[in-house]
């Protein structure tokens, strides 16, 4: 099954991506410098928004917005002050005539870009939006489903999650409007590949950093997405989509002056699809949730925002295991809740502040069936975990009180307790840890020269649980060779806290310590008329990783011994990552090529050597296209992906450990949407097709615990639910009427 949940509204961004919009405020003019002559290439946008556009080699500018009320309208330029001007939003067109001071030294138009992918914010020089999640295909509108095209990536079919330059999917952490998540993906069963809880159509923008992030972000050795959520929306409509996976999900958004209101619901039940097409793993799949998220603006350029989440799940799976002839049966029962809310003001003297918390509340049940090794009667023995979360941000940040440098302070505090509970014979076995987790950070770009910036911050972390701090400087370096060229560096260190599985069973957790990872890369980055090049080369290397002994007894209920556990694990990945982005070569068209090469070995947990991780590839491609026929009023993509063979340990090999070597994965994957009216509403009929070639994609071995009486251990392959995931989609937008242009091409 692969990312099997699509979300509400699936591709009614994607019409937004292929049609015209509806009525707004249009804002126009000229930037000139003192002496009168024109400048191009000035960013001219409504700040806290992403409705903006760059002048021309005239000097003029245009662009459309449908935000209301009082905005600042901002224009910068590298080498000139910048300027803020109120703009009220009323429909009207408006038409301005802007004239820049040169100053020298000036920061913000260099960006520091060392290892991130952003779209977004202020930053024009896009590189990956929210839109490419909806319109790419075998991503099937999934945020990590689509960054894992993204060069520094392998993908774990069997996982569904973001495994980035050499570090596992833990190490990855995700931020939404800067508040960490604690629980970012649907509950998954092992083998079956796991999906984020949000939809796409809840985000403005994402950075997707691969190494070398901000002070700001902690708890991530390896990479972090900042999600960003829409302000108000942008008008009033209701939403109905139909699945041929047994989905139906409905919405309605409601836009006043200054607020608006957006709730959602939907419901799966896989089943019937199971009965077209047969699955090796699934026996069943349904889901029930609903969203609700408020909006308020505050003053001119203040927002309030809370947003609340529910979702229930049960999955049955027959797991493969040596041993078990048909798999070994599984079903999941999950619910979990999620609330954040935010808010966001300007303050005096060029303060502006940004706080945040989010609390998550996730229950899950698990019935693995067990066979009495004397009489082979199967019964089921149940796990059931609990995590509750409260966390908490407070971030100032003072980007005027020079032209030549800024200032970022953050609080961030944690509050979690996690418990897991076996049901066996003869009585109950109870796991549980507590964590209370406090972190502070201060940062600030400096501009050196009109070309060369920097930046330069620290952040403290101290755990409970761990009883620890740790300190984690980190620098970064851009210079702006030309105006479509730039080299930029970064260094710094990252801590994480153990996993919650090992602070469930660790007999001590003050005898850890915080794992750590040293980041060094080095980026060049051309970008023009359309075009992106982007190289670049890294080095990590991890410290203090968690091992335990290896010929620690090995059972269910404690895989390891508890009191063996030590922070003397190590490891290092290094490597290249190319990616080529196109826009403009052919009409209506647009595709890129990431490849990334990586060179890793760790040693953790189990591990007796440094060895090649399981889910780490040497050689990851991915080549996505996407074109738009207008006379047709369809939209066509496809994604090619491959990564060489992965390792993995055969125990009936005497010779090494992760010896062996799984087939390489492919997957050529296809999808197409109509865009259409229905009843006079704007109607989208999309088609989707994973693996279209049929290819048997290992992604792993099972063995069995002990050896046959020819000292064979029996194995058995880990393979996706289904060869193929195929589904048809029909989204109707009730008040959106398809627009006379559609003809048009996508910008």
């Amino acid at each position: 099954m692969k990312r099997i949940l699509l979300p509400l509204f699936l591709l009614l961004i994607t019409a937004s991506y292929v049609t015209a919009q509806t009525a707004a405020t249009t804002l126009s003019g000229t930037v000139r410098d003192q002496s009168g002559r024109a400048l191009p290439g000035v960013n001219v946008f409504l700040k806290t928004t992403f409705d903006g556009a760059s002048t021309d080699s005239l000097g003029h500018f245009r662009f459309s917005t449908k935000q209301a009320g009082t905005l600042p309208l901002v224009v910068t330029l590298l080498g000139y002050q910048l300027q803020e001007q109120a703009v009220v939003l009323d429909g009207k067109p408006q038409r301005f005539a802007f004239t820049l001071k040169e100053v020298r030294n000036q920061l913000g138009a260099v960006t520091i870009t060392s290892g991130t992918f952003e779209a977004g914010g202020d930053k024009r020089n896009t590189v990956f939006s929210a839109r490419d999640v909806v319109t790419t295909a075998g991503a099937s509108a999934d945020v990590a489903g689509a960054l894992n095209t993204m060069p520094g990536t392998t993908r774990n079919g069997e996982e569904g999650r973001l495994f980035v330059r050499g570090g596992a999917a833990g190490e990855t952490r995700q931020y939404l409007d800067g508040v960490p998540l604690q629980s970012p993906y649907n509950a998954s069963v092992s083998g079956v590949p796991a999906r984020g809880r949000f939809s796409p159509m809840l985000f403005k923008g994402m950075a997707f950093s691969t190494g070398g992030y901000s002070a700001e972000y902690g708890q991530a050795l390896s990479a972090i997405v900042a999600l960003q959520s829409e302000d108000l929306a942008p008008e009033t409509q209701t939403g109905i989509s139909l699945l041929s996976l047994g989905a139906l999900s409905l919405s309605h958004q409601q836009r006043y002056e200054r607020s608006s209101v957006a709730v959602t619901g939907d419901y799966m039940n896989m089943r019937p699809y199971f009965g077209l097409v047969p699955q090796r793993l699934l026996t069943a799949f349904q889901s029930s949730g609903g969203s609700i998220a408020l909006r308020q603006r505050t003053g001119e350029a203040g927002m309030v925002k809370a947003y609340g989440a529910f979702n229930q799940q049960h999955i049955g799976v027959q797991q493969p295991e040596a041993g078990w002839e048909h798999g070994r049966p599984v079903h999941l029962e999950a619910n979990n809740v999620y609330l954040n809310t935010t808010f966001r003001s300007p303050l005096r003297r060029g303060w502006s502040v940004q706080t945040g918390a989010a609390a998550t509340r996730d229950v899950q049940t698990a019935r693995i069936a067990v066979r009495d090794t004397q009489t082979q009667q199967v019964s089921d023995q149940a796990r059931h975990e609990l995590e509750q979360s409260v966390v908490g941000r407070m971030v100032l940040t003072n980007d005027s009180a020079s032209a030549y440098w800024n200032v970022k302070l953050g609080v961030e505090g944690l509050a979690q307790s996690n418990q897991q509970r076996y049901e066996f014979s003869p009585q109950d076995t109870v796991f549980r840890f507590s964590e209370q987790r406090l972190a502070t950070f201060a940062e600030s770009g400096i501009a050196f020269t009109n070309k060369l910036v920097g930046r330069v911050g620290s952040r403290a972390e101290y755990s409970a649980i761990l009883n620890r701090w740790n300190v984690a400087p980190r620098v970064a370096l851009a210079y702006q060779v030309n105006e479509k060229t730039q080299l930029s560096g970064a260094w710094g260190y990252f801590y994480q806290t153990p996993g919650s599985d090992i602070l469930l069973r660790a007999e001590n957790p003050q005898r850890l310590r915080f794992e750590r990872a040293q980041h060094f890369q080095l980026t060049y980055l051309r970008s023009h008329n359309d075009r992106t090049l982007r190289v670049e080369a890294y080095a990590k290397t991890y410290a203090h990783l968690v091992r335990f002994t290896e010929n620690a007894p090995q059972s269910l209920l404690t895989p390891y011994d508890p009191a063996s556990y030590r922070s003397t694990g190590r490891g290092y990945a290094n490597g290249v990552d190319i990616l080529w982005r196109d826009r403009k070569t052919v009409k209506n068209a647009d595709y890129w090529v990431s490849y990334g090469f990586l060179e890793t070995r760790r040693q953790q947990r189990l591990d007796p050597v440094l060895a090649v991780p399981t889910f780490a590839a040497r050689h990851n491609l991915s080549v996505v296209g996407k074109y738009w026929f207008s006379k047709l009023h369809t939209q066509v993509g496809a994604t090619y992906t491959y990564n060489s063979p992965r390792a993995f340990h055969n125990p009936n090999e005497a010779d090494g450990y992760n010896q062996g070597r799984l087939p390489s994965f492919q997957d050529l994957s296809l999808n197409a949407s109509y865009v259409t009216t229905l009843w006079k509403n704007l109607t989208i009929v999309h088609v989707s097709c994973t693996n279209v070639l049929g290819r048997e994609n290992v992604f792993g071995y099972r063995y069995a615990a002990a050896p046959d009486a020819n000292g064979v251990y029996s194995g058995t392959a880990v393979r996706p639910s289904a060869p193929r995931m195929v589904f048809v989609a029909l989204l109707i937008s009730i008040n959106k009427k398809r627009p006379a242009d559609i003809d048009t091409a996508p910008e």
